[in-house]
């Protein structure tokens, strides 16, 4: 069957390559019982390429279901696609059969893949590798002969690197990709959607199709389409219903579309004023962040001190500080700094009007010995209560413990 025999009988409009480039591949996989995953932004109409794929297969006339795995709820997912026994579960009054039993012979399309949760994709694996799967709360493996077109708006090779998708399963899925292009990459298809979708609802409603002038039609192409071709045929049928006037200039155009157009910059994950999920996960975190805001209050009172040695008449104006890091003597006498260690930093000694040098000792940048170092600071603070001083450290009294044991520190 040549291409455009395929566009007419899926109602696909376009000629865009990238377009034409999906439906080849689609056409070429569609004989085979290779696994396929389709990429593409939400509307771009990936569920009509599982279709074509199931529709020129040898499978065409056995069954075909779609299942949205980001729309089942986590805790009965499995019994939804595998099925359970009676009494399994709260509520499982009798057994049920699972889509991967009812489709047998056939095709199952997953929609938003990587919204399943990770248990389920241990059990989907074993579909794909063995064909085998147990329905919930049995211990018998049954047998089932299913192909598998999986569908995702995420970059799935992101969340195998974050843990949220197993990474044996994205290569046993993605043996074939194919990548449906997003609207605004196809943007001289979307004149003639917008012509189709239109005549479709003047038929519909019974009403003279919309017309759009030049400037009309460049709005339309120049907008990003966030939604792609589900959004155009929304917009499409709100003009046909809405307007009065069918002759569209470009400011009644305007009038239907979105007051802001949606930036497609990409995001970086966890920036500025953004925590993770997974920020703090544990103790050792917590310390990690002590120990940089540490690193730099120290760097803050160098610089203090490197003003004050250069003008010493205002060094009677600072308050004591506090900071058992900052190693310093002051050149105009020779005498410790209130609060500063018994470890002297050496002083070149020359004139009293002269910029002085001045060495730092190296420190230690191992995160045991700052750790222990935290450790010991807080339970001096807290004059040894154990409690205080994990909450101060923002870790539990026993993980505070056990580091009292692992540093031998004596409280």
């Amino acid at each position: 069957m040549d291409l455009q025999s395929i566009k007419n009988r899926f109602a696909i409009i376009g000629n865009a390559p990238a377009l034409n480039h999906a439906l080849n591949i689609a056409t070429q996989v569609a004989n085979t019982d290779l696994s396929v995953l389709i990429n593409g932004e939400s509307g771009v109409g990936k569920e009509v390429f599982s279709q074509i794929i199931h529709a020129l297969s040898a499978r065409k006339h056995n069954p075909f279901i779609a299942v949205n795995c980001g729309a089942i709820p986590e805790g009965t997912i499995d019994s939804e696609l595998f099925g359970h026994e009676k009494g399994s579960f709260t509520g499982a009054m009798e057994s049920r059969k699972g889509y991967f039993e009812t489709v047998n012979g056939g095709t199952i399309f997953l929609d938003e893949i990587g919204e399943m949760p990770l248990g389920t994709q241990a059990r989907l694996l074993r579909v794909l590798e063995a064909g085998e799967y147990i329905r919930v709360g049995s211990s018998k493996v049954q047998k089932t002969d299913v192909r598998v077109i999986a569908a995702t708006n995420k970059e799935l090779i992101e969340f195998t690197q974050t843990g949220r998708f197993r990474e044996d399963l994205y290569y046993r899925l993605n043996t074939v990709p194919i990548r449906v292009p997003s609207l605004r990459d196809r943007k001289d298809d979307i004149p003639l959607l917008f012509r189709k979708f239109v005549a479709d609802f003047a038929d519909k409603y019974k009403a003279p199709p919309v017309q759009l002038d030049e400037e009309a039609k460049n709005v339309l192409i120049n907008y990003s389409w966030p939604g792609n071709v589900r959004e155009l045929k929304n917009i499409a049928e709100q003009i046909s219903v809405l307007s009065q006037n069918k002759n569209i200039n470009a400011a009644q155009l305007k009038s239907f579309l979105p007051e802001h157009n949606y930036s497609r910059l990409p995001v970086l994950s966890g920036g500025a004023g953004v925590v993770s999920q997974t920020e703090f996960a544990n103790e050792r975190e917590i310390l990690y962040k002590l120990f940089f805001d540490m690193k730099k209050d120290v760097n803050e009172l160098k610089k203090m001190f490197y003003d004050l040695l250069q003008n010493p008449n205002i060094a009677h104006n600072h308050a004591p500080v506090f900071a058992d890091d900052i190693k310093e003597y002051s050149s105009n006498n020779g005498n410790v700094l209130p609060g500063s260690s018994s470890q002297p930093v050496i002083l070149h000694q020359g004139n009293n009007n002269d910029i002085h040098q001045h060495e730092d000792v190296e420190e230690s940048l191992s995160i045991m010995d700052k750790e222990k170092e935290l450790i010991i600071k807080a339970l001096k603070k807290h004059k040894g209560k154990r409690k205080d001083a994990s909450l101060d450290l923002g870790i539990s009294e026993r993980t505070l413990y056990r580091k009292l044991k692992e540093y031998d520190i004596e409280e």
